[in-house]
């Protein structure tokens, strides 16, 4: 599932097509996709300008004039493809993909200066909704969400906080979303790598004077990503329909039996599974 910076590079790609733009056209090719969109969504849409495109999490949210939000998850699989003359400018270095399949183009937006805006999910898992924007913190899927990682409201005291007492090793704790919102897998892996920090030990047992260089490590990995493009992972692309580069600059995740790139350590990168998640880690200098 795309993470915090993946889900940052296809806002990126997607603002200067959408923003400030009035959506003059909006097709739904289905009634679905994870879930049933909203009722009369074609129609609450169209006609609407998108004021501003923003990320909570791994949500895109595109804030529109009307009084409401429309919500977007990427799920598994979901991208988006802008339609735009050949040899425009793309953010962040990228390999180009192949041209997705059509039967998987289930929503089209387009705009009064003639953007096109197509979103495609093979396997459906992603989704929309329309939010009335002031009610959109009391949400659900909102509600109780953690700080972004890349504000200041994310420090060494949160972490100290969430830490304090806890037998879950810190790659747990970094993934709860109430903690920390938008970490996953791959980005937490890099971080502890990094910080040379044990995800299994207990959290409570970290020292503090570990937790300010976490924070920064963990800020410096993810935009690091971002810069590159995210990290692909089998489907998953970029708002222009490109494959990210971060995944050649990997120095923990699917390392599995390959030498340690902290200077200084030569360890090995081991692997194991975390409530069915896959844990790369350094022998040596996180044990």
């Amino acid at each position: 599932m795309p993470e915090l910076p993946e889900v940052e590079t296809v806002r990126r790609g997607l603002a200067p097509v959408l923003e400030g733009r009035r959506l003059t056209r909006v097709e739904a090719r289905r009634p679905d996709l994870r879930f049933p969109f909203p009722e009369g969504f074609v129609q609450r849409l169209t006609g609407a300008r998108l004021v501003a495109l923003t990320r909570r999490a791994k949500y895109l949210m595109a804030e529109l004039d009307r009084g409401e939000t429309l919500v977007m998850h990427l799920g598994m699989s979901g991208r988006f493809e802008i339609a735009r003359p050949e040899g425009s400018v793309r953010p962040g270095e990228f390999h180009y993909a192949p041209d997705p399949n059509p039967k998987h183009a289930h929503v089209v937006f387009e705009t009064e200066d003639g953007g096109r805006v197509t979103y495609y999910d093979p396997r459906r898992f992603g989704y929309m909704d329309l939010i009335e924007t002031a009610t959109l913190t009391d949400h659900p899927w909102f509600k109780g969400l953690g700080p972004e990682p890349l504000s200041g409201a994310f420090d060494a005291r949160r972490l100290e906080t969430a830490f304090a007492g806890r037998k879950q090793g810190p790659k747990t704790l970094l993934l709860d979303q109430r903690v920390v919102a938008g970490l996953g897998n791959i980005y937490v892996c890099e971080a502890l790598n990094r910080a040379k920090i044990s995800p299994f030990k207990p959290a409570g047992t970290i020292p503090r004077k570990k937790l300010g260089p976490l924070v920064a490590i963990i800020r410096e990995v993810l935009a690091e990503a971002i810069e590159a493009g995210g990290s692909t992972l089998r489907d998953y692309a970029a708002a222009d329909g490109a494959l990210g580069y971060f995944q050649h600059r990997f120095r923990a995740y699917d390392r599995e039996g390959e030498t340690c790139l902290n200077p200084g350590c030569g360890g090995t990168i081991g692997r194991e599974v975390q409530a069915g998640r896959s844990t790369f880690y350094c022998q040596l200098c996180q044990a």
